[in-house]
């Protein structure tokens, strides 16, 4: 504020002059210096609103001096350029919106007074003095005097930080969709060709297969719902509820709240899936009186946290180590490991089958 007049205070003296011609009958004032008191009155008065906004202000002379910025520029660009030193943009750096470097003369406010026309819609990344970067849009609009003469122009920056971010999740969000999508058809051909060795007739490859599939559904559903984190309890429930009498004497389930990321839910949901089939064929499922303890615990080391799973039988028909390998021995012992470096020992005890699981889990979840 303590800064002689400068482009703002020659525009308000011009606009003044040419919309103020004093009548006949109206004295003219006796003292300019009271007429000069109001005309910075009234510069004071617009420098504090231009403040006031939240959006970046500046304003350059017709040669691209910069003469004017408000606080929001200077917080946009990171630093403080000179008045009528600095020339076309505050910004210590500028570039493209593919990351080539701007000159400074060519940005959107030297368009506009180059040019002596609006530029809209202009896009370019400030870099401040810090190395941190804000893409903003750009709106320089010339101005001009009484006669029509290009003096300067005024450019509002909008910093548009949240709209490229949204942008770019957006992005990753469609890339991640599309290498899902890659994987589930992967995963659907190898069931339907797994499932088709281990069939012996067309109905019993389409009970399985509908099964599969249907499991691998279920725990897509549950990771398609980004209001709430997927634990392997909702993993296990979705699996094995409808084996349960809802007392929970069939199927008993007992372990900690551990969220399961994306790429281990599929693997052990489908994991699940295959040993409450397998009961419900063969094991202790497949009568009354049988039952199903699934327990988990977490082991938490310096470096890394295993999930450790087990599955235990008992009540069901005398088991027998079976005589060829089937799908759900082949996901446990070969798929399992090679997907998610799994650990897996099945056990056939003849009171009924167990199986360990020891999974890795993401070290940086373990608070």
């Amino acid at each position: 504020m303590d800064m002689p007049l400068g482009f703002l205070g020659s525009e308000l003296e011009r606009a003044i002059a040419a919309g103020a011609a004093t009548p006949a009958h109206v004295m003219p004032p006796a003292e300019p210096l009271g007429a000069q008191a109001a005309l910075r009155e009234r510069e004071r008065r617009f420098r504090e609103l231009l403040g006031a906004l939240p959006a970046a202000v500046y304003t350059t002379d017709a040669a691209g001096r910069i003469t004017y910025y408000n606080e929001a520029a200077a917080a946009l660009w990171g630093q403080r350029p000179h008045i009528g030193a600095s020339e076309w943009c505050g910004s210590w750096k500028l570039y493209w919106p593919d990351g080539r470097p701007m000159p400074h003369d060519e940005c959107p406010m030297a368009v506009a007074v180059k040019e002596d026309r609006p530029a809209r819609d202009m896009e370019a990344v400030c870099e401040r003095p810090d190395g941190t970067r804000v893409p903003f849009i750009a709106y320089p609009t010339p101005l001009h005097d009484e006669a029509g003469l290009l003096v300067g122009a005024v450019n509002t920056l909008v910093d548009i930080s949240e709209r490229k971010r949204t942008e770019e999740q957006q992005a990753l969000l469609v890339r991640e969709l599309h290498h899902r999508v890659k994987n589930t058809l992967a995963t659907v051909q190898a069931i339907m060709g797994s499932t088709a060795r281990s069939s012996t007739t067309i109905d019993e490859f389409k009970t399985a297969l509908i099964g599969r599939i249907g499991s691998l559904a279920k725990t897509h559903l549950l990771l398609s719902d980004e209001s709430r984190v997927t634990t392997f309890a909702d993993i296990v429930h979705s699996e094995l509820d409808a084996f349960d009498d809802g007392n929970g004497a069939r199927v008993r389930l007992k372990g900690p709240s551990v969220e399961v990321p994306a790429r281990l839910a599929v693997s052990l949901g489908m994991a699940i899936h295959e040993l409450g089939t397998n009961a419900a064929k063969f094991g202790a499922l497949s009568v009354g009186g049988g039952k199903v303890n699934v327990a988990w615990t977490v082991t938490i080391e310096t470096t890394r946290r295993t999930l450790n799973i087990d599955w235990v039988e008992r009540g069901g028909p005398p088991v027998h180590a079976p005589a060829r390998q089937g799908f759900g021995s082949r996901l446990l012992e070969f798929v399992l490991p090679g997907q998610i470096q799994a650990k897996t020992k099945i056990d056939y005890r003849p009171a009924g089958v167990r199986v360990h699981c020891a999974v890795p889990l993401p070290a940086e979840s373990a608070a």
